[in-house]
């Protein structure tokens, strides 16, 4: 496939006027993620059915005329797994995308599971294998090799050819308008601001602390994620997690202290201890009243297990009855999001209320083409004391 490698302004905006008439855009990204909190941008690819175009946004300084095409209504955008692309749109410019569809999506809602990758795709449909020796190549590089653009054309060229047979295949399923909204609802996730004084509860061991300890991991939680943000690092560069939980579990007052913490990391004390003082300093001037409840688990939840069992059993028989995957209608993880709502658990239901966005803490099983499937039934599953 021929390709047109963009790499100034003026061919970038007149590739945007061609592609502003298209119905179908196939599109892609690549992108380094190895020592940094945000995805840096390598390539865009894009593809019309037409015009290839690969997108060097190193050379080109305003990619303006890209990110219209994402808001623009009028055409459809087709990506696969298009979870970490959204976050190259969010983190690079704030451009949530409209109209668009993830071809993984659509293919878990053929029976294909949910994580079926873009080269099992094309050669599930053509039987073509995919070179993807370049997957992990870096990408800000420059000059990318031939090999690399050569794999990059190739992760749009296919998109766009099989995207008509998925939509043949999906809408004689009758699945085509929820495979959209289930993109939807994972652009609207993506884009839902992080709430930095909840950080704390994502925290693996958190359950383990009283109030006290909370309420300084909360301060640390959140100190950690604006050190992240402001100097582009993995909040484990920043400092790693059981150091956190360590600092905060013993409230050291001096560095001395701080370097005989069993689990904390000799190089987070070096290089953070200091910092790590001063919120401690910080977080001890709260008043109790303000202090985080102890953080209560769903598995230690009176009679959870059952329940679960209960509901996992409710949830194949609806799918079964819709001919769909169980795996499409509820995850474990899922059902422990409903579970954690119906209990009111650490008080999930006044956080929603509170919070800046409608799906900062929605419930998928209540939520979109899952309540409009199951909603009443579940209603009542639930009333009759989760028993069918």
């Amino acid at each position: 496939m021929q390709y047109q490698l963009v790499e100034d302004s003026i061919s970038l905006q007149a590739l945007c006027q061609q592609y502003s008439k298209a119905s179908v855009l196939a599109i892609d990204t690549e992108f380094v993620r190895t020592r940094t909190l945000y995805p840096k941008l390598g390539l865009l690819q894009v593809f019309d059915g037409k015009q290839l175009a690969l997108i060097d946004p190193i050379a080109v300084d305003d990619l303006s005329p890209f990110w219209q095409l994402l808001t623009n209504k009028a055409i459809t955008k087709v990506l696969h797994a298009c979870s970490e692309d959204l976050e190259v749109f969010l983190t690079s410019a704030n451009c949530k995308p409209v109209n668009l569809i993830d071809s993984q999506i659509m293919m878990s809602f053929l029976g294909h599971g949910l994580s079926m990758g873009y080269a099992a795709m094309v050669e599930h449909f053509t039987g073509i294998e995919l070179d993807k020796s370049e997957s992990r190549t870096d990408w800000m590089k420059r000059p990318l090799t031939q090999k690399q653009l050569n794999y990059a054309s190739a992760d749009v060229e296919h998109l766009f050819t099989l995207y008509p047979k998925l939509v043949a295949e999906i809408e004689a399923a009758g699945w085509f308008e929820h495979a959209k909204q289930e993109t939807a609802m994972l652009i609207d996730r993506k884009f839902t601001p992080i709430d930095e004084s909840q950080l704390y509860r994502h925290i693996k061991l958190a359950w383990r602390l009283n109030s006290k300890q909370l309420n300084t991991l909360k301060h640390l939680a959140r100190w950690r994620y604006q050190q992240a943000k402001k100097r582009d690092l993995p909040l484990g560069f920043v400092v790693k997690e059981h150091t956190l939980m360590a600092v905060a579990q013993r409230n050291p007052q001096s560095l001395a202290e701080m370097n005989k913490l069993d689990g904390a990391e000799v190089l987070d004390i070096r290089h953070k201890g200091k910092a790590m003082l001063s919120v401690l300093k910080q977080a001890s001037l709260d008043s109790e009243a303000i202090y985080p409840e102890k953080i209560k688990r769903l598995d230690e939840y009176p009679g959870y297990k059952q329940t679960f069992k209960k509901m996992k059993a409710f949830i194949d028989s609806v799918a079964e009855q819709h001919n769909l995957a169980v795996e499409n209608l509820a995850s474990k993880k899922q059902i422990n999001q409903f579970l954690t709502w119906q209990f009111n658990l650490n008080k999930v239901r006044e956080l929603a209320a509170n919070a800046e966005s409608d799906s900062a803490y929605s419930v998928d099983l209540l939520t979109g083409w899952r309540n409009e499937l199951l909603g009443s039934a579940l209603q009542a599953f639930v009333d009759n004391g989760f028993t069918a």
